[in-house]
């Protein structure tokens, strides 16, 4: 999940000079600079693009802006049939801002570790696009849904072009690992999943690059809620799985993990964010209840087996003790080796 963010006050200091989140995301000196704030806080096995999942539909002319205090908002929003028709995959030289900062954070890396960039999922973006905003009950996505099942197929169709030809240019320009944010896959009926969120999400993943470099990219998708849903999910042509804090990873491993030698999904989670404003030794008896859950994990590097990573479950809270991550994170790394049996030279 976004490892930048309101919790860090490095981070808070870079948005105060940047003036506004989006002078913030569209900077590359400044998106890069946010991106390694937590890697030399903490020690993370990867740096995550730091942008929004909103910026696709910002460059298709819906107009992005983040209130103070508030979540993000748009100007124009999705509902009726001229505005439907009028939606295009947009130019992607408006999002060169993105592709930039990919290739500054890249460079200032130095092979570190892996950028993982990311998008949101085509049902994610329009529930934005239909709502104008966050909701609570997604009334307006819905009900377009369900009344004009065509005009929301016409969305998604194109968003998950968008979202596809986005991806491939965080490739071009550097990204190792692409992620799929299904943030809100989970609102969605059994049944309409498959049909308004899944469909899409494997479109997407249908047309990434696979490689780049002579380098393997691999894909990860996460779906909010999307336990239920998990055996079916094993089917998109991706290599990791992202699991809410809601899913027991030992149960996931038997649907998706597969078997030593043979295919299966790496799973990514499941810390539920909130364990992080409980005390340090809370934390760390959490975190070894996670791990424990998912069992001992494939470490032969000749044959695929159940792997997992470690993650939360969810974006982080801003109201989050930074100190507080460092006990997660240093409990990740003393248990995981314990259960690997790897000593400490």
């Amino acid at each position: 999940m976004r490892q930048a963010g309101r919790y860090l006050p490095e981070y808070r200091q870079t948005r105060e000079k940047a003036g506004s989140f989006m002078g913030l995301a569209t900077n590359k000196d400044y998106a890069t600079e946010v991106t390694l704030q937590p890697l030399d806080r903490y020690r993370l096995d990867a740096a995550i693009l730091f942008s929004d999942i909103l910026t696709v539909p910002d460059a298709m002319g819906l107009g992005l802006s983040f209130a103070q205090g508030e979540g993000p908002r748009f100007e124009k929003v999705v509902r009726d049939e001229a505005a439907v028709a009028a939606l295009q995959v947009p130019d992607l030289n408006k999002l060169k801002y993105v592709f930039d900062a990919v290739s500054s954070i890249r460079q200032a890396l130095k092979g570190r570790v892996p950028l993982i960039g990311f998008s949101g999922s085509p049902w994610t973006l329009a529930c934005y696009m239909v709502e104008g905003a966050g909701s609570d009950d997604y009334r307006h996505v819905k009900s377009l849904m369900y009344s004009r099942p065509d005009l929301m197929h016409r969305i998604l169709e194109v968003n998950a072009q968008a979202v596809a030809a986005y991806l491939n240019a965080q490739i071009d320009a550097g990204a190792q690992a692409v992620m799929i944010f299904d943030s809100w896959g989970g609102v969605l009926a059994d049944g309409a999943f498959q049909q308004f969120s899944l469909k899409y999400t494997a479109q997407v993943l249908s047309k990434l690059k696979r490689a780049a470099d002579g380098q393997t990219i691999p894909r990860l998708v996460f779906t909010k809620g999307g336990g239920p849903w998990l055996s079916e999910m094993n089917a998109l042509d991706c290599e990791v799985l992202g699991l809410d804090w809601t899913m027991n990873l030992g149960r996931a491993r038997a649907l998706v993990g597969g078997d030593v030698g043979g295919p299966g999904k790496a799973l990514q989670g499941n810390i539920d964010p909130h364990v992080l404003f409980a005390p340090p030794a809370q934390i760390e008896q959490e975190v070894r209840r996670v791990l424990d859950s998912f069992g001992k994990p494939h470490t032969d590097p000749v044959r695929t087996g159940p792997t997992h990573i470690f993650n939360l479950g969810h974006g982080i809270h801003q109201l989050t003790p930074p100190e507080h991550v460092t006990a997660l994170i240093e409990a990740v790394h003393s248990h995981s080796r314990a259960q690997r049996n790897v000593k400490i030279v």
